[in-house]
């Protein structure tokens, strides 16, 4: 077994990006940590995300320690800025998706059981907080990542990896 070259990569992906449909899309609710916006930035851009809505505080894709984390993948990447979640969540409706919240919240489902249609926005809120009420009352659903140990939540960047990953995966299976 040996790593493969660069052009065997651009082929592998290019193949993966035959086989995925749908569109996905981001919303951050006050991500405040510039660490962890990167980090959701790289990962968006390895999951094909569509477009990003930063909501009131969520720290810029220009920042220096974001960048820091996204290491250019910001580049791949288009984002709008919106001052509330209800100018977010109005945006995400008119883009066509439909908002998915990403909370450990009353009513929430596992988010493999979730019924997701094929274009989905991602709502993931602040580090300490969530998402905020305003946000979770625009959620069409909102599902959680089911945990198995005793650690009671996800950093933000991670829970956004996964459920980019399983929005995606769906595509593949």
């Amino acid at each position: 077994m040996r790593n493969l070259s660069p052009t065997e990569l651009k082929r592998l992906h290019r193949d993966w990006r035959r086989r995925t449909e749908g569109r996905l899309a981001l919303l951050l609710d006050a991500v405040q940590t510039p660490y962890n916006v990167g980090a959701i930035l790289r990962t968006a851009a390895a999951m094909r995300v569509e477009r990003l809505w930063l909501v009131g505080p969520t720290e810029s894709p220009t920042h220096p320690k974001t960048q820091k984390t996204a290491l250019g993948s910001q580049r791949f990447l288009t984002w709008d800025t919106c001052p509330d979640p209800d100018t977010a969540a109005d945006a995400v409706a008119a883009a066509g998706f439909a908002l998915v919240g990403v909370e450990l919240a009353e009513g929430a489902r596992p988010l493999h059981e979730l019924d997701l249609p094929a274009d989905v926005c991602l709502a993931l809120g602040h580090e300490d907080r969530g998402l905020s009420k305003a946000c979770l009352a625009r959620c069409d659903q909102v599902g959680f990542i089911p945990q198995l140990g005793p650690v009671a939540s996800l950093n933000v960047a991670t829970a956004a990896a996964i459920a980019m990953y399983e929005v995606r995966r769906r595509a593949w299976t």
